[in-house]
């Protein structure tokens, strides 16, 4: 049963991630690090704290009294994880969406399921999965396998991206819906995309770095209310930290293409609808922090490690793939192309049942 109910988490958290871009494409008159920011604004300052309050009530005294490197640590993988996701545009302008993605979006898959593992295999420490046991019980080959899975429905998707954009011939489209000017630089892309996918991988490691202050809260909760298992909302304070180090990348990097682009004066244009668009940044933002507020609740069944990372990656790329085709953004290609994507997404939804199969029998 907590099997299945992880995975419902995951899924609602992967369609959080998959659409919270959609309200940003009613944003009018905005440059995109202006409409990003403004949805930053909820998604890591406002709506965080926002959760933990109606949640884990005393989440500010557990941050308080956690230790510095705790909080350094968990800070600074969120930064780096902001960095990667940053250089995300510069991997797609230089190897075009669906090769980046492709090779970014596995590289975070990966690096962000298996490195926790291999750490407790060399450091071990109770409730953490090694990769040793991963290799050596059933539901760890299970899980495995379905990492794997995902990773060929990853490069079968990339590759329908691939003919899309030759039989369509416009500008590509990343994942976010913004148009990319590809400038094919495969050495100096390929290079950027694995320094993205293994940056994008820490917002991970920042929840093992954090999870301390989880656990405080997630005891806090179980002995108050015993005998009803874990607590869904613990990973709601590790947020905190962990974004606020994302925040801190972000906003160096809106701020620096404000500049850079003018893009600042956005505010003050005339004809445009500022409460409009306020309003739909605040609807992305929150939905993008709904991602991680399900992510919670599918780790606490599910435990944090590979499980949990794999779900979550799936589901997202695949709603991301579901809206590309239900705002037609393929409309106008070949069967066999149509014939590819469709093939990467039902890869991917059979390597969700894999993994969710294999945590069933732990």
């Amino acid at each position: 049963m907590n099997a299945l109910l992880g995975v419902i988490f995951h899924f609602l958290g992967g369609f959080a991630s998959g659409s919270f871009y959609m309200p940003y494409k009613k944003v009018k008159g905005w440059q995109w690090e202006t409409f990003w920011l403004v949805g930053g604004v909820f998604s890591w300052i406002i709506v965080p704290p926002l959760a933990a309050f109606l949640t884990i009530p005393n989440f500010w005294e557990i941050i308080q009294n956690e230790s510095s490197s705790i909080l350094g640590l968990t800070f600074l993988f969120g930064a780096l994880w902001g960095i990667g996701g940053f250089m995300y545009g510069l991997g797609v302008r230089y190897l075009g969406v669906a090769l980046g993605s492709s090779i970014m979006l596995g590289l975070t898959m990966v690096i962000g399921s298996l490195v926790p593992s291999i750490y407790y295999e060399f450091s071990p420490e109770a409730g953490k999965d090694n990769i040793g046991l991963m290799f050596s019980s059933s539901w760890g080959q299970f899980v495995l396998l379905g990492l794997l899975v995902c990773v060929v429905g990853i490069i079968i998707s990339g590759k329908a991206g691939v003919m899309k954009d030759k039989e369509l011939q416009t500008e590509s489209i990343d994942p976010h819906g913004v148009e990319v000017k590809t400038e094919y630089k495969f050495g100096l892309g390929l290079t950027v995309a694995i320094i993205s996918g293994v940056l994008s991988a820490c917002f991970n490691f920042g929840l093992e770095a954090g999870k301390p202050m989880a656990s405080v809260a997630n005891e806090a909760w179980k002995l108050a209310n015993p005998g009803q298992g874990e607590f869904l909302f613990q990973n709601n304070v590790t947020y905190i930290v962990v974004l606020w180090g994302g925040m801190a990348s972000n906003l160096i990097g809106c701020l620096y293409l404000s500049f850079k682009n003018k893009s600042y004066t956005d505010y003050s244009k005339k004809n445009v609808p500022v409460v409009k668009n306020i309003i739909f940044c605040a609807l992305a933002g929150t939905m993008w922090f709904l991602q991680f507020f399900f992510y919670g609740m599918g780790e606490s069944k599910m435990g944090n490690g590979p499980s949990s990372w794999i779900l979550h990656m799936a589901f997202i790329i695949l709603i991301a793939n579901l809206w590309g085709v239900v705002i037609k953004e393929w409309k106008g290609v070949s069967k066999k192309t149509i014939s590819t994507i469709v093939v990467g997404m039902i890869v991917m939804f059979v390597s969700i049942l894999i993994v969710g199969y294999g945590n069933s029998l732990r």
